[in-house]
């Protein structure tokens, strides 16, 4: 299924290669892009950040020469970026590259609140005030997490109990934005999330890549690896001054991060990355399978994948 505008087949198109981590989505995305003509935005929110480049397997500088990539190493972990930011910059991106690629562009990664972002846009939200914003930040700096959870709770019980089952409660940054904007409003932040899907003006086509589980788990562990050979442990150290920071909650940093302060070891911080990253594909697995408009291809499957993306984006 092709995500049409206004029934008809779009001039313009957007074909986002999705799939859980080490799948093989870059390799894949890359000679898509080259056999269409077009340049690639990463849908990835961890590879946008600079200081972040084994841990979140940014493309080589080969594969970076061959296709122009967008959103790659462009912010600081300094700077937050959400993906309601990547929303509105990949919107404002697409028609600069849809008129100098022949109206396609790839969007490759495994971000799924990213993906969500682009495809069915994200609900509009009260612009939080300083003092709101600050107040909650005050509590957390004060309390702690536990202290913010329950207040969460009390705000938002329906939320609450949505973030308890998806992790999301693990991350002080979002329960702080749920805070925030449930008491700006008024109103519980589960009310504001209509869950409605927004118009684009350009069509969506969606493939995702699938490997047998234990070969994908191979993979991940392979990968583990190979980012350690590579200088993952100096890359984690060079950014544990600046490990509060909500870029750096992700998997790969934190497990190192618990070998720095002395509470695991380093092989034992290297069996949680490859635990935590299966977990984690795990959930991306589930969370695109709820997509009816995905087409699944295994990553070896070049021929089928282009044919199949050449007859969905051609423009009559």
């Amino acid at each position: 299924m092709v995500h049409h505008v206004n029934g008809d087949r779009a001039e313009r198109t957007a074909i986002v290669i999705a799939g859980p981590t080490a799948v093989g989505k870059t390799s894949v995305a890359i000679e898509v892009a080259e056999r269409l003509g077009c340049e690639i935005v990463s849908a990835d929110s961890r590879q946008i950040y600079s200081e972040m480049c084994i841990g979140t397997a940014v493309p080589s500088v080969e594969e970076l020469r061959r296709v122009r990539h967008h959103f790659i190493q462009s912010r600081s972990i300094a700077n937050p970026y959400t993906a309601y930011d990547f929303e509105h910059d990949t919107l404002a991106l697409l028609p600069d590259l849809f008129a100098r690629c022949g109206g396609r562009a790839v969007v490759c990664g495994g971000s799924m609140m990213y993906v969500g972002a682009l495809c069915n846009g994200i609900d509009d939200m009260p612009t939080v005030s300083n003092e709101v914003r600050e107040s909650v930040h005050s509590e957390f700096d004060a309390h702690g997490l536990g202290h913010i959870q329950r207040r969460l709770k009390d705000l938002d019980p329906t939320y609450y109990a949505q973030a308890e089952a998806s992790d999301e409660l693990q991350n002080p940054r979002r329960v702080m934005h749920a805070i925030e904007v449930s008491l700006q409003a008024g109103a519980p932040y589960s009310t504001l999330c209509t869950g409605e899907s927004k118009s684009r003006n350009f069509g969506i086509v969606k493939i995702a890549l699938v490997r047998d589980r234990e070969e994908l788990y191979r993979r991940i562990e392979a990968r583990v690896d190979q980012m350690m050979a590579e200088g993952l442990l100096e890359e984690a150290r060079g950014v544990y001054p600046y490990r509060a920071l909500n870029a750096l909650n992700t998997v790969g940093y934190k497990e190192l991060f618990n070998y720095f302060s002395g509470e695991w070891t380093l092989d034992l911080a290297i069996e949680k990355i490859k635990r935590n990253s299966r977990v984690y594909a795990r959930k991306q697995m589930t969370w695109f399978k709820h997509d009816p408009e995905i087409h699944w291809f295994h990553p070896d499957e070049e021929e089928a994948i282009f044919q199949f993306l050449t007859q969905a984006t051609t423009h009559r």
